[in-house]
């Protein structure tokens, strides 16, 4: 699946941090950094929805994945543990 390619990659990017790569700069400059990120994109994505811009949701909420990505890699989380999470939601309301 390509969510999870795009993450193991994310992953790869923290362990090697290439030179030139966006990913890299985020890691570099830290936690903080990161997080304030999560915060912009998902302000957009919000701001996207309200205008009823499909596009723009689209391109916002793919940044917002991609941020959140980096914020998971940065702070040790797997994304198999949020997959994981969200079956264990959805099978306890059965």
């Amino acid at each position: 699946q390509f969510l999870d390619y795009l993450f193991k990659l994310v992953k790869q990017r923290k362990i090697e941090l290439p030179e030139n790569s966006y990913t890299t700069s985020l890691f570099n400059r830290g936690s903080d950094r990161i997080i304030q990120k999560v915060g912009e994109e998902a302000i957009e994505t919000v701001i996207a929805a309200k205008n009823k811009d499909k596009e723009e949701i689209i391109n916002e909420a793919s940044d917002l994945l991609f941020h959140m990505f980096v914020m998971f890699a940065d702070q040790g989380i797997e994304f198999s543990e949020i997959i994981s999470n969200l079956q264990k939601r959805h099978s306890d309301k059965k």
